[in-house]
C-alpha cells in the first residue's frame, strides 16, 4: 500500500475584504520536502493553520491519503509553529514527555521518544531547565522535538530554521531529510531561500493569499540568465536591447534574460560597444532571484 500523501485542495480563507487565501492548491507526496515561501503576510500560516486544524477554511479541503483531515489525522501530524508554542516554566524533559502522551504514547514510550530527541538534538545538558531559561536557538530545537516525539506521520513546519546558528540548521536539515528519507511527508515555510533551494525537491511560492509559482527546484530555475560584465558600460545600457529584459543592473555588471529568439551575440555586440567586456556567460538564477522576479510582478 502507497504511503499517504497531505493534499491541499482550493483553500480560501477571508477576514473581511482582506483575502488571506485564494483556492491555493498544493501535494505534499510522501518522503518529500517541500518549500513553501512567501513575503511577510502572505498567507503560509494561515495555510498552515488550516492544516491543523487551529482555523476553519472558508472553502476548499485538506486531505491525507485520499480522506479529510479529522481530529484523529492531526493527531499525527507533527507541527512546528513560527511562535513558541511551549510552556516557558516547565522543564525540557517533563515537556516533551507530556506532549507525548498527549498524542498517545505510554509513559515508558514518551520518556524513551523524549530522550531520544533531547540526545540527538545536543539538549542533554539542558534538559532538566526550564524552558525560559534556554537560548532562542535551543527553545527552536526543543519546538521541533515537540513536533517529532510522537513519530509523526506528516511534519508541518513554520520557520523552523529561525533564530538557529550554523550548527543547529545542519542538524534540523538532517533531521528533515531523515524523515522525508522514511517517507513522511515534510512542508516547511522559511524565509532562507538558499536553505529551501538546497533541501527541497519541490517550491510553492505564495503571494497575496495565491499561488504564483509550483514546482520542482530545478524547473523553476531552468531559465538561463546571461551575466554580463563591461566595466565601462552606462548604467541602463541593456535596457534599450530589444526582447531583453534587466534583472539585476550594478556597475560594471548586468544580468539579463533574453526573451524567444534573441540572439546573445547581439547582445555581445552591444556590449563590446562600450567598451572591454570581462565577463560573458550564461548561469541558472538562484530561487531567491526567482522569489523577488514573482513576486514583484517582473517575471512569470
Amino acid at each position: 500500500m502507497p504511503a499517504p500523501a497531505l493534499t491541499i485542495d482550493r483553500l480560501s480563507k477571508r477576514y473581511g475584504s482582506v483575502v488571506a487565501l485564494d483556492e491555493i492548491s498544493f501535494e505534499v507526496a510522501p518522503g518529500e520536502l517541500f518549500g513553501f515561501v512567501g513575503s511577510n503576510g502572505a498567507g503560509k500560516t494561515t495555510a498552515m493553520r488550516i492544516v491543523l486544524g487551529v482555523l476553519a477554511a472558508d472553502s476548499g479541503a485538506v486531505r491525507f491519503g485520499g480522506e479529510p483531515v479529522t481530529h484523529a489525522t492531526r493527531t499525527r501530524i507533527g507541527y512546528m509553529p513560527e511562535e513558541r508554542g511551549l510552556y516557558p516554566k516547565m522543564r525540557v524533559l517533563d515537556q516533551l514527555v507530556y506532549l507525548a502522551e498527549l498524542h498517545g504514547l505510554d509513559n515508558t514510550r514518551a520518556h524513551q521518544a523524549a530522550e531520544g530527541w533531547i540526545e540527538r538534538l545536543g539538549l542533554c545538558e539542558r534538559r532538566r531547565d526550564e524552558v525560559q531559561k534556554l537560548s532562542l536557538g535551543n527553545q527552536q530545537r526543543v519546538q521541533l522535538a515537540a513536533a517529532l516525539v510522537h513519530d509523526p506521520a506528516v511534519l508541518v513546519l513554520d520557520e523552523p530554521f529561525s533564530g538557529l546558528d550554523p550548527i543547529a540548521v545542519d542538524v534540523m536539515s538532517e533531521v528533515l531529510r531523515e524523515k522525508a528519507a522514511a517517507g513522511v511527508p515534510v512542508v516547511f515555510s522559511s524565509h532562507q531561500l538558499d536553505l529551501v533551494e538546497r533541501l527541497c525537491d519541490r517550491v510553492g511560492i505564495i503571494q497575496k493569499g495565491r499561488m504564483v509559482a509550483c514546482g520542482a527546484v530545478a524547473q523553476l530555475t531552468s531559465a538561463a540568465l546571461l551575466v554580463v560584465s563591461a566595466p565601462d558600460a552606462r548604467c541602463g545600457w541593456a535596457g534599450e536591447l530589444l526582447g531583453v529584459r534587466v534583472v539585476a543592473d550594478e556597475p560594471g555588471r548586468t544580468v539579463l534574460e533574453l526573451g524567444p529568439g534573441v540572439d546573445d551575440q547581439c547582445v555581445l555586440s552591444a556590449a563590446l560597444a562600450t567598451g572591454a567586456v570581462r565577463e560573458f556567460r550564461w548561469r541558472r538564477p538562484s530561487l531567491a532571484e526567482l522569489f523577488r522576479n514573482v513576486v514583484t510582478g517582473s517575471g512569470e
